[in-house]
């Protein structure tokens, strides 16, 4: 079979876009034929002998071209290949991210990853001259606190207020007091709290207003709603003498009611007579308080220590307390004389509480800014009231009730101290996070009240314990308490007050006049006078101070997982030493603490510990010169005051011996996975 081709006759072919067969024009190059119509001849081709050129994919190549390729065997395998591949690919991810997110545990939250510093206003910096402190002092001294390698600031109470019991009675719940600055200098130092990444808490005292207060003016003279917002009741005056309706006493001592010369009745006090308590079994009252957390809350304050809740609610039958022994004189004025079972911790008070929790989980739903919520009660012999702030499984409360077991400590030495923690450790719920405090505005200071000696390892102690710890302001330089003959009247609004001063004089900045506390000429309280040597300038030069252990301290806290969220366990308690590992499921290095509150001491750990290794490099140490030496764990000698953190590598941690079994603690369990260099929870 043959195949005819017109052919035409010309000097060159053009290839256009590898289209065979096509037929060309012919040029005639015969100029004087043009018009005449180019001679054609028919040739028969044989197809078989005809080679087609050879099609091969090229850059830039048209579409047509593109899709006689794209069917081809060769290049759609590869195709769907690379596709399945991508798919599959895709899959996993997903599912490692999923399985990663399900076995992660629950990240630390800023309350739980950061220590707590805690700040009397009015003793922390003076920026007007006026020898107070305020919020503008504040703001200018927050390099401090990061330069502790702290995120987290408590401030106490700076409410409008006739400063009766140092402030904590308000008179506007809305306002600054004047002698910290207004509200407009609380803002910005909230926008500069915030600015530097730190969070703020502030103290909220929900029991009580000043008797200076607009509800109470209303409420004593019986204006509308207000009537009910105090606690009245009828009482007895004659001969300039009022007999009222019980026994119960004020913590400061004497009645708890005092007689109002424009109501004609009693109101109820359980603190000074010009703090008089609110009546919450009033909804109003809860109401008004719930839009006062609002307010602070949208202002942009990140939680709140509630203080004094166990007082909010009494019992409506107002029966006498019972004492705790019948004094001989049948007059009953001490609040240590009774038992106080109708005037603390009445039926409702924890749902009033959880109306608190409820109003601040409003606030904590937009990522990474969760309200912190703790409670200020130190209930010191009935731990279980305490735990009971912690809420239920199902229903929280606060995130923790502040512990003050470390404080309440009596006779010091290596057992009182581990029965101040493990008493905390034991009672408290399970999945719930603990904290730990040496210092507060109601307690001396720690160099005053257990001895100087022992400031950098309470220090240390307060720094290595599981969960949160609250460093007053001034103990991470050692602070002392000033002289009580320095504390006069002149310096309070009123006399119940005095005895809890001593440990509220102005932070020691430098040793200039004053201590760099203020330029003016004097101060709300006098200054230590050991300020030229205990103050932040000076120690901060010096290797060897208590500022810089307690950076070191932070700093290492902040740095090992098993300091901030391992496990905890008792190795050895003694009237001189207290031992404790930290530790954390996957992590070969282990740290143990041996903290001497006692006298000189010789300890064989290893005898404890048959699987502790020979020898343990100290991390830290109260003696300075002794950090990165190595130790024999069969004998460490620790001289008075003196804390070693150990560290050391073993591949069975003693959580997992059973020997110490009920010995070891832990909050937010965590293991970590050298491989994949994360933690997880299922270990």
């Amino acid at each position: 079979r043959s195949l005819p081709m017109e052919l035409s006759e010309k000097r060159g072919v053009e290839n256009n876009g590898f289209v065979q067969n096509e037929a060309f024009e012919d040029k005639d190059t015969d100029t004087s034929s043009q018009g005449e119509r180019p001679e054609k001849c028919s040739v028969v081709v044989d197809p078989m002998a005809v080679e087609e050129p050879v099609l091969k994919p090229y850059a830039g190549m048209p579409k047509e071209v593109l899709l006689q390729f794209s069917s081809q065997a060769r290049y759609r395998v590869t195709r769907e290949i690379l596709f399945w591949l991508i798919i599959a690919a895709s899959i996993a991810l997903v599912c490692a991210t999923i399985a990663i997110i399900a076995l992660s545990p629950k990240c630390l939250d800023w309350w739980q990853a950061s220590p707590i510093y805690q700040i009397y206003p009015r003793s922390f910096k003076d920026s007007n001259v006026d020898g107070n402190g305020d919020l503008k002092g504040i703001e200018e001294k927050l390099d401090h606190i990061t330069y502790l390698n702290i995120k987290t600031i408590w401030i106490t109470s700076f409410l409008k207020s006739p400063l009766k019991d140092l402030g904590y009675g308000a008179e506007d719940f809305y306002d600054i007091d004047p002698i910290f600055g207004c509200m407009r200098d609380f803002e910005n130092l909230l926008v500069a709290i915030h600015d530097k990444g730190l969070k703020v808490i502030m103290d909220f005292i929900p029991n009580h207003t000043s008797d200076k207060h607009r509800w109470f003016q209303l409420s004593r003279n019986r204006t509308g709603k207000y009537t009910d917002y105090y606690i009245w009741q009828n009482c007895t005056q004659a001969a300039g003498s009022v007999t009222p309706p019980n026994n119960w006493v004020s913590v400061f001592g004497g009645s708890s009611w005092q007689f109002d010369d424009v109501r004609k009745q009693c109101y109820l006090h359980q603190f000074g007579k010009e703090q008089p308590d609110l009546n919450f079994r009033n909804p109003a009252v809860q109401q008004e308080i719930l839009d006062i957390i609002k307010f602070w809350l949208s202002k942009g304050v990140d939680g709140f220590s509630f203080s004094n809740v166990k007082f909010l609610l009494e019992a409506t039958h107002l029966r006498d307390e019972p004492p705790v022994n019948n004094p001989p004189s049948g007059v009953i004025t001490a609040y240590s004389q009774l038992h106080h079972d109708y005037t603390t911790t009445q039926v409702g008070l924890h749902d009033i509480i959880r109306g608190f929790r409820h109003t601040m989980n409003e606030f904590s739903r937009e990522p990474g800014r969760y309200r912190f919520m703790g409670s200020n009660d130190d209930e010191k012999e009935d731990i279980e009231a305490t735990m009971m702030y912690y809420g239920t499984t199902f229903i929280q409360e606060a995130d923790f009730p502040f512990n003050f077991n470390l404080i309440n400590v009596k006779n010091l030495s290596g057992n009182s101290i581990f029965e101040a923690v493990d008493l905390w450790m034991k009672n408290m719920p399970a999945g719930k996070w603990p904290n730990w405090a040496v210092g507060s505005p109601n307690a001396a200071r720690i160099s005053t009240r257990i001895g100087k000696e022992y400031i950098n390892v309470m220090n240390m102690l307060l720094l290595t314990l599981p969960g949160t710890p609250v460093t007053y302001y001034g103990e991470e330089i050692g602070m002392e308490n000033i002289a009580s003959g320095n504390v006069s009247e002149e310096h309070v609004n009123s006399g119940p007050v005095v005895v809890t001063l001593q440990e509220k004089s102005p932070m020691q900045w430098d040793g200039n006049i004053n201590a760099g506390f203020t330029e003016g000429n004097s101060t709300w309280l006098p200054v230590n006078s050991n300020y030229q040597s205990v103050n932040v300038e000076t120690q901060s030069t010096l290797a060897n101070s208590t500022l810089s252990l307690y950076r070191a301290l932070t700093s290492l806290r902040n740095d090992e997982l098993p300091l901030n969220r391992g496990w905890m366990c008792h190795i050895w308690s003694d009237s001189n030493v207290f031992v404790y590992v930290r530790e954390l499921d996957g992590l070969d290095r282990v740290f143990m603490m041996v903290l001497n509150f006692g006298q000189e001491s010789a300890l064989d750990l290893k005898a404890i510990v048959p699987n502790l290794p020979c020898e343990a490099v100290i991390r830290l140490s109260t003696r300075f010169t002794n950090a990165g030496k190595v130790v024999n764990t069969r004998l460490i000698k620790t001289e008075k005051g003196e804390g070693l953190v150990l560290e050391y590598k073993t591949a069975k941690p003693v959580h997992t011996l059973e020997a110490f079994q009920g010995k070891c603690f832990v909050a937010e369990k965590a293991c970590y996975s050298k491989v994949l260099n994360l933690l997880y929870v299922n270990c």
